[in-house]
């Protein structure tokens, strides 16, 4: 085993013969970007784009500053405390090797619940020109049933309430706008990086409505001097186990507390509408477009949908990670037969992709055995991920009258999963926030399988389609009937 090196800026000339590092002076780096919800996706893309721009050192006015928004994000705020910020990205190849290294363009780091007007006041600083969200889908607060901002969650109300401890990004961002106007500061852009289609629209809209019952007086200024670019990101991000932090340290000798891992493939997709300048990220390969939906519609209803279906259908089959998942050849032949029969009709627009190839590469990065994306993950809150992913294509199939037996496949196959067990009755990790009621709905289907359809916050009127509700009972009875091996073989041989 090397000689253990902790990582930190003190030890980085350790460092040198190791690993790549930051050729870079993070003394002499300004914070233009405040990121909200550092987590693993962030540190694997965003802030990567950001290291390497300014590894050109021709911009240094593009470091971040992270914000660890909830109690629970105490870890990564100390572990970048610890590390002045740095930390190791480990590129897992196809081929099995790693491509480790140091990423530096975390220049900053608060812990929201210690200290909100510290972050508040980073937010409205003048040198922020850019303000970056990775706060999960279910943090955009929309109810699923009237697809409106709930202004009835009681985070929403305490942060109305009490304006200067926010507890939600948009207490922090409202209060941090009315600053920046208090103070005659010119405006920024505030940009989703989630998974969410629409996100920059998304985003506007549930700020304003917040703001127009938080803070009324401050909406006009908001629409004259906020932008809210909308983007599509990718990459494949597992989450960090304690192996690889154990080989990262005997490989190479780097005590790293949270490195994180990832596939080669990275992708950015941006409407460029930023009102206080922005990086030139399109020297790293990021693509400025004018309209970003096609682009999203792909990413979220093949990527996002194909790891909810090899998720689902893999959980039940007993894998625990998507590799695995993938590389059981009726999984693959379903995944893309969907991929093929079903999402592919629903798209258009996708100037410069060359879709064979996109969806061929799919089934190569599910497959990457290097990531062993788990796939209790992949099925977490798949209640806000379905509607999303999944039933856009499946909708937009039943208006045309094209075809929707595997899309209703894998929502009988969730509902089945729903009971808690795979097929070999070991008990399923399911991480839902509507854990309970999918369960409950999941049990009632065993007696009628058309129970699991009533949950109207996901599926909403989907249980008066005549033409759905047989697909979707015909695979419920045969998957029952069969297992969900046969099932899927039967299906795959219909196609």
């Amino acid at each position: 085993m090397k000689e253990s090196i902790l990582l930190n800026q003190k030890n980085m000339p350790l460092l040198t013969k190791i690993i790549e590092i930051p050729t870079y002076d993070r003394s002499n780096v300004n914070t233009g970007i405040v990121h909200i919800g550092i987590g693993g996706f962030h540190r694997s893309h965003q802030a990567v784009y950001c290291d390497s721009l300014l590894e050109q050192g021709h911009d240094l006015n593009w470091g971040i500053c992270g914000v660890a928004l909830l109690e629970h994000d105490d870890k990564i705020y100390n572990t970048l405390k610890t590390q002045d910020g740095l930390y190791t990205l480990i590129v897992k190849e196809l081929d099995g090797s790693w491509s480790p290294k140091i990423i530096g363009s975390i220049t900053e780091y608060l812990f929201a619940p210690e200290n909100p007007k510290t972050v508040i006041e980073k937010i409205a600083n003048p040198t922020t020109k850019i303000v970056t969200l990775t706060i999960t889908e279910g943090g955009y607060n929309i109810d699923e049933i009237t697809g409106e901002f709930n202004l009835d969650n009681p985070m929403i109300q305490h942060d109305i309430s009490h304006p200067e401890q926010p507890k939600t990004v948009f207490g922090y961002l409202t209060q941090a706008l009315k600053l920046r106007k208090a103070n005659g500061t010119a405006g920024c852009a505030i940009q989703s990086c989630d998974n969410v289609q629409g996100n920059g629209e998304v985003m506007k809209k549930t700020l304003k409505t917040y703001i127009k019952v938080a803070e009324p007086s401050l909406l006009n200024w908001v629409e004259d001097n906020i932008s809210f670019p909308n983007s599509m990101v990718d990459r494949i991000t597992p989450v960090t186990e304690e192996k690889d932090i154990q080989k990262l340290k005997e490989d190479y000798g780097i005590v790293d507390s949270w490195p994180v891992t990832c596939e080669p493939f990275k992708q950015w997709v941006i409407t460029d509408n930023f009102k206080a300048g922005r990086p030139k990220w399109e020297n790293l390969g990021a693509e400025f477009v004018v309209d970003v939906a096609p682009y999203e519609k792909m990413k979220l209803q093949l990527l996002n949908a194909g790891h909810s279906v090899l998720g689902i259908l893999g959980a039940l089959l007993g894998y625990g990670t998507i590799d695995e998942a993938v590389n059981d050849p009726s999984l693959k032949k379903f995944l893309t037969n969907f991929m093929d029969n079903e999402v592919t009709p629903t798209l258009e627009n996708l100037s410069g992709v060359d879709l064979p190839s996109y969806k061929k590469s799919l089934i190569d990065r599910f497959g990457n055995h290097n990531i062993k994306d788990q796939v209790s993950r992949i099925c977490s809150e798949s209640s806000a991920k379905i509607p999303k992913f999944l039933l856009p294509t499946l909708k937009q199939q039943l208006e045309s009258k094209g075809p929707i037996d595997q899309a209703s496949f894998v929502i009988a196959a969730w509902a089945i999963y729903s009971l808690g067990t795979d097929e070999q009755g070991n008990k399923l990790t399911i991480i839902d926030a509507m854990k309970e009621q999918l369960h409950e709905k999941a049990v009632a289907a065993k007696m009628d399988s058309k129970a699991f359809l009533n949950i109207t916050g996901v599926f909403g009127d989907l249980n008066n389609s005549e033409r759905f509700v047989a697909s979707y009972t015909t695979a419920y009875d045969k998957i029952v009937q069969a297992g969900i091996k046969k099932a899927v073989v039967a299906l795959n041989t219909t196609m």
